[in-house]
């Protein structure tokens, strides 16, 4: 099978030679003709994923009581700029925003909304799921737009989307994987000239087999930098929400989603949804050299838990039908269980501040 951007990819590679894993990444999520996010909708059951805030109003609302205790942390300050980047549907915003009017009205008062989205389409349905807060929100292009004063970040499901590199081990090396022709003029996966600096590797590299596979992600680090550099010069936190691993090491986790299911990456460009596993470790040492405290990282069932999900849950399952209780019950499977298809553990949080602020349920300050 061939796409259009297949096809736009090929030419590219006759007429310029091999794609970078990361610029054949940026093609299919972002290309301005036949990108992924330009095209597609990608959320909900039609679509090809399902986020953390599609599943239940759960999840956003538990960001929110996360969102109020920083506030609180930080020392009630007012006015407070409250930002999401890449907020998708805008459903996890709405479920924050319920929640904060409800448990602290002064936040919700003194804060105005960042919402930071690339896409118009997007824009529209945002602001359709977020009508009723409608005055007090803003759209931008990118994160340094966001005006200037204390800020709380969040961010789920952001870094997955951002294109990494890969690295091969060959010999002694590692080299950059490439995205090539084959015989048959298929898209196939190859090795170019460009080698990794050991200096990026984690311990173990030389110990690793030939074809073992180092991802590397300097667009993430930019990312992170810049939220870092903001909070140091603002002041606030940033909590980050994504599928990945608390420890950096090696392995290939590129992988592309179609209508619920795994798909080649190199299969359908433009038509599946590209990702990666985020590597926690380096966006923590990121912050740290950025100048912020690191509060913890932990898994997202531990997270939500430790947040008081099962409280909410029953106290949301009370006084409705046996059917609307199981629903219920099934989501903070889904939320917070381990195991296939589930959140829990696959799923990592990682919250940054500045000043440092000791915050729940994270351990370390």
């Amino acid at each position: 099978m061939t796409t259009a951007l297949g096809e736009k990819i090929k030419s590219l590679i006759r007429m310029n030679g091999p794609l970078s894993v990361t610029d054949y990444f940026a093609l299919c999520l972002a290309d301005p003709e036949f990108g992924y996010y330009r095209t597609r909708e990608p959320f909900g059951t039609a679509g090809d994923f399902i986020t953390a805030p599609e599943i239940s109003q759960l999840f956003g609302e538990m960001i929110g009581v996360f969102i109020v205790h920083a506030w609180q942390r930080h020392g009630l300050p007012a006015p407070v700029r409250l930002a999401e980047v890449g907020p998708g549907r805008g459903t996890m915003m709405s479920d924050m925003l319920r929640v904060i009017a409800r448990l602290a009205p002064d936040l919700y008062r003194d804060s105005s909304v960042h919402l930071v989205e690339t896409s118009e389409r997007l824009r529209g349905i945002q602001r359709q799921t977020l009508e009723a807060h409608v005055e007090k929100i803003a759209w931008h292009d990118s994160f340094d737009e966001v005006p200037p004063g204390f800020v709380l970040v969040v961010a789920n499901e952001l870094f997955d989307a951002i294109p990494i590199r890969q690295f091969v081990k060959t010999g002694s090396r590692f080299l950059e994987r490439m995205v090539s022709l084959g015989l048959d003029d298929e898209l196939i996966f190859t090795t170019g000239v460009a080698t990794l600096d050991p200096a990026q590797l984690p311990e173990g590299a030389a110990q690793q087999p030939d074809g073992a596979i180092f991802e590397f992600a300097p667009a993430r680090r930019a990312v992170m930098t810049a939220m870092c550099e903001r909070l140091k010069i603002e002041g606030g936190t940033a909590l980050i929400i994504d599928y990945g691993h608390i420890a950096t090491g090696f392995g290939d986790t590129l992988q592309a989603l179609k209508a619920h299911d795994y798909d080649p990456p190199l299969a359908s460009p433009g038509i599946a949804d590209l990702t990666s596993h985020v590597d926690f470790e380096d966006l923590a040492r990121t912050a740290l050299a950025a100048g912020v405290t690191v509060n913890g990282c932990l898994r997202q069932g531990d997270f939500l838990f430790g947040l008081g999900l099962k409280d909410r849950a029953e106290a949301l399952g009370r006084s409705k039908d046996e059917a609307t209780q199981q629903e219920i019950v099934e989501a903070v499977q889904r939320l917070a269980g381990a195991g296939e298809g589930r959140m829990g553990e696959l799923f990592k949080v990682l919250a940054v501040s500045s000043p440092a602020v000791a915050l729940a349920p994270f351990r370390n300050v």
